[in-house]
């Protein structure tokens, strides 16, 4: 649906149990392309001769899902390939399907029973598994026919599925071959996975740590006296995590949850893990639970929003009394000084002996159970960040602290220390890396054991330790990422664009025409481009050097046109957010491989301006390209108008492809990790004989006739009060752009033309006063201004 399914990929798929989890995941599946069968139960007392009402359950939950937000599909037209039905009549289509995912209640019996219904439905070579957080398969299996054991695995996704990246995977052992291993490749590269391969035991591995985390930091700041707010405050940055922290992390997941995952733990666990110590319920989230305040979900959890009076404050609850107070901003200036991991463990604040109480514990369980969980520290450190969002798993955290430091940590504090640990503080830390570059991790045994990158995959950082760039600068540097192929990569904050960038990017054309085949930009970033540098147009405006921004826009349109008519391909590689100028960037490569989870739009006019490094002019003529368009060239002027005017955001790489943004012709890649590699691929069979595009032939435009016409819609709107004076002020000036300013329908006029008028209503919209104000509440909040 959003790229193109893998070989190997299943041809239909089945999910049984619309749930919260079974649904999102059919709709994952659903955005690979693959048609898919959601089963539920029948309701008590559904007739027999209504389908509708038998397939109630499921029908509900496809009707939620369309009004997901975040959105559960990708596009619109991957809704069309999920079928509801239930678990009475539809069964035996079962028989159509490759590959057929559990998802019911977390209950063995309820499991047991429902596979014993599917033995004698399965084809012979499909795929079971089931979505199970915690149960081992060992137990899930025992019950299953011979012949389907080798073909029954848990695939464990973290919800939703479509943001979160890790799948566990647990199977029989047979590595990448058969069924289950073509299954794997899918998950990778049709659903934009992270695999990471777990062993058979209890809770798998990120589930196994991180709710030993979660416990263990509740249970400590409930001890401690300890407030939620300053709990997450300095559970979070110091340690590479989320500034949800636990409790705030505890809303999202589900204050419901977690007692169901600790009671699951405790039932299979053996009773000498450290686990079965701390999971001790606590009052206070029995209540919650009770009264409805089950998280996010519900009316709040350990925080909630008071909207009394037309207000929206944030409240934490309070632990000991279980009343709720303002949240406000933790005081926390006696450790503001531990800025990181190591800080915080050498602290005598009551915070910080909190922190190291939570994460020294922590620590040392995923150092004692990893034999037991993984292979070796490298999958486990891979399973926190792809489903708990650190930016550094436990043993890399433990290697930025010091094996040695932790260890005598433990034994001052009367812990026991791993022997896992114990050898990685023997050998200088758990990973290590040799003078020719290759790295290793500690096996779960304690023994070197290679950390090999997946096939199909590139990596920046392996890039840069082979060699100095072919150019840097403080905003951008040109890598040669081999095969003949250069790639810039974006390095200011939060990627913006500046004259840095632009001389860059000239110099990566001067380079990459001068001995190599093609030119990759992209990045490893959690954002490929959030557009141009709002300071320094604030700076030129408060210092009236309009020439100096004038010169701005004119180096940003003539570097983005010497990239589209460079003599060697120009492969753009998003992911996250491309705004702004850094769409525009894209708009001017020959080919976009973007990542499935790409958020593209031209913003401009939240802060007052309009798209002047060819973005509007490359939006209008993309639209006028649409032949099939009834009407003549108006409905593309007016379509790119609004497109423009309402700052439209494709929520997807796929709905970029929709509002004009990306072209039909442009690839997605739904695994991030596969990104480089294959923008590198297409630029490399795009260098077979290339030739640059010829320059976008002259379009006949209305001029001022268009223009007014544009501006009735725009002054209908201020009179409904949805667009401030303002608003019509930007959009006149858009509108001038988009219909060719002073010309009409009998003189075409050109790309040049259209890309001046760009630079002339940028410079008049920027030297008024609610464009200043724009920008600056922009700098300073990260939010537009009304006004």
């Amino acid at each position: 649906m959003t790229a193109a399914a893998p070989a190997g990929a299943p041809a239909r798929a089945a999910v049984l149990g619309a749930g919260t989890m079974g649904a999102q995941l059919a709709a994952h599946i659903a955005n690979a392309g693959v048609p898919v069968l959601l089963l539920d139960r029948v309701p008590d007392g559904a007739p027999a001769g209504d389908p509708a009402a038998r397939s109630a359950l499921a029908t509900r939950a496809l009707a939620a899902l369309e009004r997901a937000d975040p959105p559960a599909f990708m596009h619109r037209r991957a809704r069309r390939l999920v079928e509801a039905g239930n678990l009475e009549d539809d069964l035996a289509r079962l028989a159509d399907c490759d590959w057929v995912v559990e998802a019911v209640v977390e209950d063995p019996a309820v499991k047991a029973a429902l596979f014993d219904r599917l033995a004698g439905v399965l084809k012979p070579d499909a795929v079971l598994t089931s979505n199970t957080s915690t149960l081992p398969r060992a137990l899930l299996a025992k019950t299953l026919p011979a012949a389907l054991q080798p073909r029954f695995a848990i695939t464990h996704f973290f919800n939703p599925p479509r943001y979160m990246r890790l799948v566990e995977l647990v199977a029989d052992g047979e590595g990448d071959a058969g069924p289950v291993g073509a299954l794997a490749d899918f998950l990778d590269r049709g659903l934009g996975k992270t695999v990471v391969r777990a062993k058979d035991s209890p809770g798998f591995i990120a589930n196994r740590i991180g709710a030993f985390w979660i416990q263990t930091a509740i249970n400590e700041a409930v001890d401690r006296s300890i407030g939620v707010a300053a709990a997450d405050a300095v559970l979070s940055r110091p340690f590479g995590i989320p500034k949800t922290g636990v409790f705030g992390l505890v809303d999202l997941v589900g204050l419901d949850i977690m007692p169901a995952v600790a009671r699951a733990l405790s039932a299979t666990l053996p009773a000498d893990d450290p686990f079965q110590a701390i999971a001790r319920p606590q009052p206070l989230i029995t209540r919650l639970i009770a009264d409805g305040y089950t998280g996010r979900k519900g009316k709040g959890g350990f925080y909630r929003l008071n909207r009394t009076g037309g207000q929206r404050v944030k409240e934490a609850v309070d632990l000991a009394t279980g009343t709720y107070a303002p949240a406000g901003k933790p005081r926390l200036e006696d450790i503001a000084g531990a800025r990181d991991a190591a800080g915080l463990l050498a602290g005598d604040a009551p915070a910080a002996r909190y922190a190291a109480a939570v994460m020294t514990a922590t620590l040392a369980y995923a150092a004692a159970v990893a034999p037991a969980i993984a292979d070796d520290v490298a999958a486990v450190d891979e399973a926190m960040v792809a489903g708990y969002n650190w930016r550094h798993g436990p043993f890399r955290l433990i290697d930025r602290i010091g094996a040695g430091r932790l260890a005598e940590y433990l034994t001052a504090a009367g812990a026991a220390v791993p022997p896992l640990l114990t050898r990685a503080a023997e050998a200088g830390g758990f990973y290590h890396r040799a003078a020719d570059g290759a790295a290793t991790c500690l096996s779960a045994a304690g023994r070197p054991a290679p950390v090999v990158r997946r096939a199909g995959t590139l990596a920046l950082d392996d890039v840069r330790r082979a060699g100095a760039p072919l150019f840097r600068n403080g905003s951008a540097a040109l890598w040669d990422i081999g095969d003949g192929v250069t790639l810039v990569e974006f390095t200011a904050k939060m990627n913006t664009l500046d004259a840095d960038v632009f001389a860059c990017l000239r110099e990566a054309i001067r380079i990459t025409g001068d001995g190599y085949r093609a030119l990759v930009i992209g990045n490893e970033a959690e954002n490929f481009c959030v557009g141009a540098s709002i300071g320094f147009g604030l700076f030129a405006a408060n210092l009236a050097a309009w020439d100096r921004l004038d010169a701005a826009i004119r180096d940003g349109q003539d570097t983005f046109r010497a990239l589209a008519t460079a003599p060697f391909p120009v492969v753009g590689a998003p992911s996250g957010l491309a705004l702004g100028g850094g769409l525009e960037v894209l708009m001017h490569c020959d080919h976009v491989q973007a990542h499935s989870e790409t958020y593209a739009g031209l913003v401009e006019v939240g802060v007052g301006i309009i798209p002047a490094w060819g973005g509007a002019t490359r939006l209008l003529l993309r639209q006028l390209a649409q032949t099939r368009r009834p009407g003549g060239p108006m409905p593309a002027i007016a379509e790119a108008f609004t497109t423009i005017a309402l700052a439209k955001v494709a929520k997807s790489a796929a709905e970029a492809r929709d509002l004009g943004y990306f072209r039909a012709e442009d690839t997605i890649t739904m695994n991030r990790d596969r990104l480089l590699a294959d923008a590198k691929a297409r630029a490399r069979a795009l260098a077979d004989g290339y030739r640059p595009p010829p320059p976008p032939d002259p379009v006949a435009l209305p001029g001022r006739t268009g223009a007014v016409a544009l501006g009735l819609q725009v002054d209908a709107f201020a009179r409904l009060g949805q667009a401030t004076p303002h608003d019509v002020v930007v959009a006149g000036e858009l509108a001038t752009v988009l219909t060719g300013g002073d010309c009409d329908w009998t003189e075409p006029v050109d790309e040049q033309h259209l890309l001046d008028l760009e630079r002339a209503a940028f410079g008049r919209l920027v030297r008024t006063e609610a464009t200043l104000a724009r920008m600056e509440h922009m700098l300073a909040t990260g939010k537009p201004l009304r006004n």
